[in-house]
């Protein structure tokens, strides 16, 4: 082998080295960086109701928690029921109209699997609530049915989910809406009837 080949040779097994550690470095530094954040998650803030989030997409400001024997459009079930009613007002950021806020809160405290799966009203006319449009705040009023046997919560705690816009997203590059973990937690209390001012 020629002094030019044992050069040539020397050149590509050191570019190869260096390859190897270099890619050994970022896994390690990787594998740190995981490991750090897990260590040490984002704190998740605690709002007072009352207290405007901006989640992104919405802005929500949850007011009050209690219990009714009637839903919001007035009408008396035929058996006595008892109805989680949770008031809050929801301003939509975005540009387009949208429904897209059923998911926006979720009861973490009591466990949400106890309970079935809300129904939204419009405050203002007291009847479901559709599509809410750009820059028109709306008070909105979710309700929870508690089937018998049912425990009746004394408080709750809320989250609130947080998204992200983006031009293009990962999978199919197209523009939209996407979940960025929890923008704040609230806690408040669920009374007897209503406190607030009549809608």
């Amino acid at each position: 082998m020629s002094i030019r080949q044992r050069s040539r040779l020397r050149r590509r097994l050191f570019a190869l080295l260096a390859a190897g550690l270099g890619g050994i470095a970022a896994a390690a530094i990787s594998f740190a960086m995981a490991v750090y954040d897990a260590a040490t998650p984002n704190q998740v803030p605690v709002v007072a109701p009352g207290e405007p989030v901006d989640t992104g997409r919405w802005v929500v400001t949850i007011h009050e928690a209690y219990l009714s024997p009637i839903p919001p459009t007035g009408t008396k079930p035929f058996e006595p029921d008892t109805f989680l009613v949770l008031e809050f007002d929801l301003d939509n950021r975005s540009a387009a109209t949208s429904n897209a806020f059923h998911e926006l809160i979720s009861i973490e405290k009591p466990s949400p699997a106890a309970l079935p799966g809300p129904t939204y009203y419009l405050a203002r006319d007291k009847w479901i609530a559709s599509a809410i449009n750009p820059n028109m705040p709306e008070r909105l009023i979710a309700v929870w049915e508690l089937s018998s046997g049912t425990p009746v919560p004394q408080s709750l705690q809320l989250k609130l989910r947080r998204e992200i816009y983006k031009q293009r997203d990962n999978l199919y590059g197209s523009p939209g809406w996407f979940e960025d973990g929890a923008a704040a937690m609230v806690e408040l209390a669920v009374t007897q009837g209503r406190k607030g001012a009549p809608l």
